[in-house]
């Protein structure tokens, strides 16, 4: 039993204050009131211990007792995290949902992770060995997807003097003693780690390889590395949780943490939805058995969707350190920010830009700072691969929350509503987006796709940029006053926007485009620009070399290639030569 150490004397939404013991410890969590609401220490002054509550505090009094448990917020780890739904805090939503109905109800506390489940356990040492931190003592089948590793928690180091034998055993029971110097400690496959501190690791490695969406605007123009950063910054309806999906589905990833912050309950409802039901595309499994879910949605208590991001990032973490690749989807850091300015109201505290808190820029750094392509402290690899939704008011890129997230994040995938009303999708503006990763990154497509990449990308965005820089002629005086080597450059823009950039999440082939697609479909715009170049230099007309078959064919090849049908490219080469070298013969 919980003892209590204080007495509330103010309440101010989720932010209370009490009176009461010295000897609770910042960030402790405690109880409070009669129905024991989920809160965490946040300020202490003298005999004064400020609070944030997790639950809905509405019907509190002055002289509610507040008991103190005497642990950090946590978060549980062990098998049953895959496929599962948590609110901000890990509280199992179905499990809620049994015993409150559809809206969770107070004070109910609840395992994170289900007791009675029962895991096959198989060993991976034997009695002598010696054992540290991360070191992995046995495996569990947690999904038909992955494979869990049970490791030793970061804080343990001794001599394995028993393990259990490979048998099913629920999370809480004894499958290993190891002898360290304070005594014999038990272990069991559950672990239990602060949220707001990052879990070690050996050290971090460099980010050479790119995470492959099977997006090609992202892919081939604006890599993100395994263990990079990058924002997503939209207005209202420009598609950023549908971008987020996509890359949740298609991504090389080994995991996928998908937050839901502070999102409208009807999006985070479409998710909780259809998440069960999408096959993963790799194993022809349910997307759900390498996919753990946190929802904390806008009429949901507002603390707790301050505290989602740490609990999905610290999830992340735990994955990381068995040798994976996870990729973290938050939704939105904005909602998040806003969560942190109420919070800091409520605490009257002096207010930064438009009202949020000053230390707003801190917090955005130490959430994206836990992303990293790190050595484990098993010696294995693993990444986190953080991409943040940023959802600005009006669409206005200049407020704090996207000024500060650019600051900590180096890939930068801008949406404009302008392209969404036109229907391209993804809504990402080429020229506003950009990616430091892309030096890192270049020798991988060199030695695993064998082109050189970074010359094509750097030669299509040339003739992106030009593009835009002729529309302002255009709009003034019309395209038919360019000259036709100016005209061509339009031309292969919109080959570039229509066949390449453009890309439909919801057709069978083109939703997903693999990286050697993407080379080569790039390669054949490429080319054909470059022999248009020659022939209009001969004389020829831009008119006739729009009319050419082959155009129409390059901007539907995203669908009529299939995937594994990559020769169908050598065809469309040699149509597009034998027709340029047709018109050519009329100008020789």
């Amino acid at each position: 039993m919980s003892e209590q150490v204080g007495t509330v004397t103010w309440i101010n939404g989720p932010v209370v204050r009490a009176e009461g013991s010295r000897y609770v410890s910042m960030m402790d969590l405690v109880e409070v009131g009669e129905d024991q609401l989920v809160g965490e220490v946040i300020g202490l002054n003298g005999n004064v211990i400020t609070i944030q509550v997790y639950e809905e505090t509405s019907g509190m009094h002055p002289g509610a007792p507040v008991y103190d448990t005497g642990l950090p917020l946590s978060v549980e780890l062990a098998p049953g995290l895959l496929r599962s739904i948590f609110d901000g805090v890990q509280r199992p939503l179905p499990v809620i949902e049994a015993l409150s109905g559809s809206f969770i109800g107070r004070g109910i506390h609840v395992d994170s992770l289900n007791r009675e489940d029962r895991w096959d356990f198989t060993p991976k040492l034997q009695v002598g060995d010696k054992v540290s931190g991360g070191t992995i003592i046995g495996t569990v089948p947690e999904t038909e997807a992955l494979e869990h590793r049970v490791m030793v928690p970061p804080d343990v180091q001794g001599t394995l003097t028993w393990i259990a034998p490979a048998k099913q055993y629920t999370i809480d029971e004894p499958i290993a003693r190891v002898e360290t110097e304070s005594g014999e400690k038990e272990l069991t496959m559950l672990q239990r780690w602060p949220v707001r501190r990052a879990r070690p690791y050996q050290m971090r490695r460099s980010m050479t390889e790119p995470l492959i969406t099977g997006q090609r605007v992202l892919d081939t123009f604006f890599p993100l590395a395994k263990g990079g950063t990058a924002a997503i910054p939209g207005a209202f309806g420009s598609g950023k949780t549908v971008t987020q999906h996509s890359i949740a589905k298609w991504a090389d990833a080994q995991v996928i943490v998908y937050i839901g912050c502070g999102e409208r309950g009807n999006e985070m409802t479409e998710v909780l939805q259809e998440f069960p039901h999408l096959v993963d595309p790799r194993t022809d499994r349910p997307l759900m058995e390498r996919t753990v879910l946190i929802a904390n949605t806008s009429n949901m208590p507002v603390a707790a969707r301050e505290a989602s991001i740490y609990t999905g990032i610290t999830i992340a973490e735990y994955y990381r350190d068995m040798g994976y690749h996870v990729a973290l989807m938050a939704d939105s850091t904005s909602r998040w920010a806003e969560a942190l300015r109420e919070i800091s109201g409520r605490l009257e505290e002096l207010p930064a830009e438009e009202g949020y808190p000053a230390y707003l820029a801190d917090r955005l750094a130490e959430f994206y700072e836990r992303a990293g392509h790190v050595e484990t402290l098993n010696g294995q690899a693993g990444s986190i691969s953080v991409v943040g939704a940023v959802s600005p008011p009006g669409g206005d890129f200049s407020e704090p929350v996207t000024q500060h997230t650019k600051r900590f994040i180096r890939c930068f995938w801008a949406l404009d509503k302008s392209l969404a009303s036109a229907r391209h999708y993804p809504s990402i503006n080429w020229l506003d987006s950009y990616s430091e990763y892309i030096e890192g990154v270049a020798s991988w497509w060199r030695d695993e796709v064998g082109q050189d990449w970074h010359a094509m990308r750097a030669y299509a965005m040339e003739l992106l940029s030009e593009e835009s820089r002729l529309q302002q002629i255009v709009k003034l005086v019309g395209s038919d006053t360019l000259p036709d080597e100016q005209r061509l450059i339009l031309e292969t823009a919109r080959l570039l926007r229509e066949g390449f950039l453009q890309q439909n999440s919801f057709d069978p082939v083109d939703a997903y485009s693999p990286v050697e697609k993407q080379i080569r479909m790039l390669g054949l715009i490429l080319n054909f620009h470059r022999h248009a170049q020659r022939i209009i230099k001969q004389g020829a007309l831009i008119s006739a070399i729009h009319d050419l078959p082959v155009v129409n064919t390059m901007i539907r090849m995203k669908t009529l290639v299939g995937n594994d049908e990559l020769e169908k490219f050598d065809e469309i080469q040699k149509e597009i030569d034998q027709q340029l070298e047709q018109l050519e013969a009329e100008y020789v």
